[in-house]
């Protein structure tokens, strides 16, 4: 087994590095053979295309902007889509050069058509936030990072894309590859997490996954967004230039090397700028020193909202701000659409810009094939979605998103448990319901938890499901009384507690982030019985757990399952899945500690003597509930004997590699995440005093030990100045190694200076 890092340098041209490789997913999701074991289709898939082939695009590009009207430039960059405002005939005039929100083939068929029998026959590009599964549902993408597998973040995407693609969908607003700072934005679960490098890892499997399947990718938000002030939605962010370069770009920088087609800006400003109008991001850093090729869409109406950004005084000014800063496709607003070609003939907005949004967007196009694909099959889509693939996929991805926070032995279900309370519409309501929602499309009767619970524990095991509460919400009980009734009588009780419908996704930022009152007096009266609970959290970020940790017998943190994600509970329960999920995100001990993080800066005065002149709370520790990369497994695990190939790397290009030694010391096979940090000992400015950059999951017969080796480039201890200037020093560096942010196994390295 083979731990490779990810280099995080960047050069941007003056003074900055380029990301320079991606080497830790590319061994992981690359591999044919690795393809072949998981089922998918050695397939090429969406890719740009490159020498004869690329330049031919390029020709073809040329003459059709040649031959295209102002009007027809103009329709290229207008996103359209299912709303009272929209007209078919936008399309078969070249008035909407793409679509979005159209989910039945009947509907996005004679769209295709439209656009192929237009004056110049450009095909639609056809959106939607097919973000976790499509008619199949996979974890939340916060889901599949806790997995720590590349490998099924891509199946995940892959799958999602197939489905997507049968139905006409060509293009995906995913994956988000924002860094998620603040636990109570409620996008969190679209992203990877807190971690600038294991969001890196998710960028690029998902890009991959999703090219794959056939559908184009749209990285966002652009830029910032996942650190906006309060973890209020659309709210501006403030981020120094370092910070930004170190925390924030990273994903982006990777999943542009990775192929992604398009980009999509913020809807929030950052320091004072918003997004959708910020030329030194979109068009400086962006496109000229990432080298980006595809084109950038605007969020949902974005450009109209410069205005409530007052950066803007009327809808004229908007569209040029927009345009100026390099804003390819206006989504929705409907601005471009109205003014750029007046802008354009009163000489506010030069034919350049517009030329260049256009010929980004073709390209995308080009390099799709969509001009030569058929029209979608309306008789033969449906019979490519919720296959058995499709299902068995979903369900080997939330077996390893489960992360098992605490466990006093009462996991995995003993045989000599008799009766068991199943309380909560989580674990029994039988809809389907999830953020981005696809309504009209066919529907997965889920299972119950009780249901999964009796298959696997067999008949002689009395188990009894109560919902307690109105429905799968979690807002207003239903049958309080029943519940309690089953949780008396029962010998354990096992409840699904948690947040869904209206209460995840984008607009659900929160000031507290506890279950919600219902769920939390019913947590507090099965607590009351004396009998053992079990409680499993199905959230879309963290949650502060600090009043329950002790009090239960055990907690599975679930982030949303999937479709099947009943199915793998049942399994984890009941040990026929020993969990292996670790957290992408740190759990607070209260709400007052956020922002925290894997990578906080030391301090002067450290927590040493919990005394007052010492960083810290008076009322509350200063460590997390949780850290980030933690997760229980029933079996219990040992890393061991550090060994480096070498005590010094030269820089630039050295590269950290060595050896740890990992021991499976219990009686069950299992899988477990060998986790590598570092940390700068003495630098030109205050550095992170632990900083994730590589790991490896590996699964280990019981009693087995085996060798891991890991290589770290140098350059993943990069970091920028306020200048935004790349740094690399010399000098001496701990390596941590261990299961979580809390590694104890260390040696250290010395990084010599370049000759």
């Amino acid at each position: 087994m083979r731990l490779t890092g990810i280099r995080r340098g960047h050069r941007f041209g003056r003074g900055l590095l380029f990301l320079l490789g991606f080497v830790a997913v590319l061994g992981l999701v690359c591999a044919p053979d690795r393809l072949q074991a998981q089922g998918l289709q050695a397939q090429e898939g969406l890719r740009w295309k490159v020498g004869a082939e690329a330049a031919a695009i390029e020709r073809r590009i040329e003459a059709l902007l040649a031959r295209m009207t102002l009007e027809e430039k103009v329709g290229q960059t207008n996103l359209t889509g299912r709303g009272d405002q929209f007209r078919p005939e936008w399309v078969a005039t070249g008035r909407s050069g793409a679509v979005m929100n159209f989910l039945a083939p009947t509907e996005i068929r004679p769209l295709q058509e439209a656009a192929k029998a237009s004056r110049l026959g450009i095909p639609l590009i056809i959106g939607l936030d097919a973000i976790h599964g499509y008619a199949t549902y996979f974890p939340q993408p916060l889901g599949q990072a806790a997995t720590f597998n590349p490998e099924l973040m891509e199946l995940s995407a892959y799958w999602t894309a197939r489905e997507a693609r049968a139905v006409g969908v060509n293009w995906t607003f995913a994956p988000m590859v924002d860094v998620s700072r603040d636990p109570r934005w409620g996008r969190v679960m679209e992203g990877a997490g807190e971690d600038p490098y294991l969001s890196a890892v998710a960028s690029v499997a998902r890009v991959r996954g999703y090219h794959r399947g056939g559908v184009a990718t749209s990285l966002k938000h652009f830029i910032g967004y996942g650190e906006v002030e309060g973890g209020r939605d659309y709210a501006n962010a403030l981020i120094p230039r370092s910070r930004l370069y170190d925390v924030h770009v990273p994903p982006f920088a990777e999943g542009v090397k990775a192929g992604a087609f398009t980009v999509m800006t913020s809807l929030s400003a950052m320091n004072g700028v918003p997004s959708t109008g910020d030329r030194s991001m979109i068009t400086d850093l962006l496109k000229r020193r990432l080298g980006f090729r595809g084109f950038v869409v605007s969020d949902f109406e974005s450009i109209m909202e410069m205005l409530a950004h007052r950066v803007a005084a009327d809808p004229a000014g908007a569209t040029r701000l927009a345009m100026r800063a390099g804003v390819d496709m206006d989504m929705f607003a409907g601005f471009y659409d109205r003014h750029l070609a007046a802008e354009v003939r009163a000489g506010r907005i030069p034919m350049a810009a517009v030329d260049d949004a256009v010929r980004r967007i073709l390209r995308v196009k080009l390099h799709m094939g969509l001009f030569d694909e058929a029209p979608v099959d309306p008789e033969t889509a449906r019979a490519k979605l919720i296959t058995p693939e499709a299902r068995a996929a979903s369900l080997r991805v939330a077996r390893e998103a489960m992360v098992l926070l605490t466990n006093n032995g009462v996991l995995p279900i003993r045989r000599e448990v008799k009766s068991i309370a199943v309380i909560g519409a989580l674990g029994i309501a039988d809809d389907d319901w999830q953020y981005a929602d696809n309504a009209s499309l066919p529907r997965i009767q889920r299972t119950t938890l009780p249901r999964e619970l009796s298959r696997h524990l067999g008949s002689e095991v009395t188990i009894v499901g109560e919902r307690a509460f109105k429905d799968s919400c979690g807002l207003a009980y239903g049958d309080r009384e029943a519940a309690l009734k089953a949780a008396r009588e029962a010998e354990l009780i096992v409840t699904v507690m948690g947040e869904e419908c209206e209460q995840i996704g984008e607009g659900t930022s929160r000031t507290r982030l506890d279950l919600s009152p219902v769920q939390a007096e019913m947590l507090e009266d099965l607590i009351a019985t004396g009998k053992p609970v079990v409680l499993i959290l199905k959230t879309a970020r963290p949650f502060v757990l600090t009043s329950y940790v002790n009090r239960v017998a055990a907690i599975i943190q679930s982030f949303h399952l999937g479709s099947d994600g009943r199915v793998a509970l049942g399994e984890v329960l009941t040990g026929i899945t020993n969990p292996s999920g670790k957290l992408p995100m740190t759990f607070p001990r209260s709400v007052g500690q956020i922002p925290i993080s894997v990578d906080m800066l030391p301090t002067g005065r450290p927590r040493l003597k919990n005394a007052r002149y010492e960083t810290g709370y008076l009322d509350e520790s200063i460590e997390p509930l949780f850290p980030f990369g933690f997760g229980l497994s029933y079996s219990p695990f040992e890393v061991s004997d550090i060994k480096l190939d070498a005590p010094s790397v030269r820089l630039p290009n050295g590269m950290i590699s060595g050896s740890v030694r990992l021991t499976n010391r219990g009686e069950r096979a299992g899988k477990e995440v060998v986790q590598i940090y570092m940390r700068q000992r003495v630098g030109s400015r205050s550095r992170p005093s632990r900083q994730f950059v590589a790991f490896e999951k590996v699964m280990l017969a019981p009693g087995e030990a085996r060798e891991v080796r890991f290589s770290v480039p140098a350059r993943a201890l990069t970091f920028h100045d306020d200048d935004g200037k790349a740094l690399l020093e010399p000098g001496d560096y701990d390596v941590f190694v261990g299961t979580d942010a809390r590694a104890s196994l260390t040696t250290s390295v010395r990084f010599l200076a370049a000759r």
